[in-house]
């Protein structure tokens, strides 16, 4: 069975349960669905209805409108660039570095050497909570405010009214070739500008802008857009790539500006693939290990699912994935090493059911590659066979 649309989904930290390696990664016990699910009164009858809960145990439910699993793992990491390479069939086998105590000196260096700016902060913290607490001083002495979210990421704030964005830009852009290097390894560069007053301070969403890494290989994607498909980029999609392999890129600023973008394109005629990352499960409430605020989001989502399959039509294809755990229960504010759940919906489909584990998260981006006849990955297997 071949399908003209596929679109797929990114729950972004939405684990399903440890790994069998996640004590390497001092996760043993994680699972980002289960526990919100423990200490939160969830309802999200239409995910359930598609098996979504059904793959925190992997329980054999024949009840269910789509085809579900899980995916395991095989990148190095635990984070947002590795789980959506993988995906798309790039082998990582080096994590990128994260800097939850602090950039070295070496590099803070180097970041006023190239802006001529001073640096302020550097340390791991929530965006609202460090700009309420630096937003003031930086204004008074025009400094960079540089901090990380426990992801591999440097994120450069800076108060609109004191470095404009465009300037932020091009520190950014400064940024991002100075920690090129392979001793420092940070996926991503973040601009951060913001306005208001103090106390009152509020991140620009619209002009964050991310400068990550480049794909060190060629992804399925770019295998797409060789074979003249179109590739649809939603939120952080386009930046996560660096914009190679996307032909139309769509920002969102949140969650349901990027499923209403989402589903709004389903009602386009295209052929090829529509990628969506739902941002906010990780940024708003993993890392703030917010359970309610998580939980809330779930069942945000759950409201608008009867609404994306509606849309669906023949020969569509809808597979909703997660590229890492991020349990809001577990200490610290770093992502946790967990399988994912893969939910795949059409409506030609018989008789959907569980479907054996997926060894790589690659095996997804292998189906949707068989499925257009593009070049298969180096890793990963399709399963669109047994799709029926």
């Amino acid at each position: 069975m071949k399908f003209k649309r596929v679109f797929l989904m990114v729950l972004d930290s939405l684990g399903v349960g440890e790994t069998e390696d996640a004590a390497n990664y001092g996760d043993t016990g994680a699972n980002t669905l289960g526990h919100i699910k423990e200490n939160y009164d969830l309802f999200i009858p239409n995910l359930k209805k598609i098996g979504f809960l059904d793959t925190l145990n992997m329980n054999d439910n024949k009840q269910v409108d789509a085809y579900y699993t899980i995916a395991r793992p095989k990148n190095a990491g635990k984070d947002s660039l590795n789980g959506h390479y993988e995906m798309m069939g790039i082998p990582n086998h080096i994590p990128f570095k994260t800097f939850n105590q602090g950039f070295p000196f070496d590099i803070l260096n180097g970041i006023e050497q190239v802006t001529g700016r001073r640096v302020i902060g550097n340390k791991c913290c929530n965006d609202d909570a460090i700009i309420q607490e630096l937003g003031e001083r930086q204004q008074n002495y025009g400094a960079l405010i540089i901090y990380t979210s426990a992801d591999s990421d440097l994120q450069v704030a800076a108060h609109e009214d004191c470095i404009p964005v465009s300037t932020l830009y091009q520190y950014c852009e400064r940024i991002r070739a100075l920690t090129l290097r392979e001793e420092w390894r940070i996926g991503r560069v973040i601009a951060r500008p913001f306005t208001g007053t103090p106390g009152h301070y509020k991140l620009i969403q619209s002009g964050r802008k991310d400068y990550s890494v480049k794909p060190p290989e060629k992804s399925i994607l770019d295998s797409l857009v060789e074979h003249n498909y179109n590739v649809i980029g939603i939120g952080k999609v386009n930046d996560i790539f660096d914009g190679q392999g996307i032909n139309k890129q769509m920002k969102a600023n949140n969650n349901m500006e990027a499923i209403n973008k989402f589903t709004d394109i389903i009602d386009k005629n295209f052929t090829g693939l529509c990628m969506v990352n739902l941002a906010d499960f990780d940024s708003l409430y993993g890392h703030t290990r917010d359970v309610e605020g998580y939980g809330k989001a779930i069942e945000e989502l759950d409201v608008e699912i009867p609404i994306i399959l509606n849309k669906l039509d023949t020969g569509d294809l809808l597979i909703i994935t997660a590229d890492h755990g991020n349990d809001p229960t577990f200490p610290g504010t770093d992502h946790t090493r967990e399988n994912v759940p893969v939910i795949i919906y059409s409506r030609d489909f018989l008789e959907p059911k569980r479907l054996e584990v997926l060894e790589t998260f690659a095996d997804i981006g292998a189906t949707i590659a068989d499925n257009f006849d593009v070049d298969m990955p180096s890793i990963g297997k399709s399963i669109l066979d047994e799709l029926k």
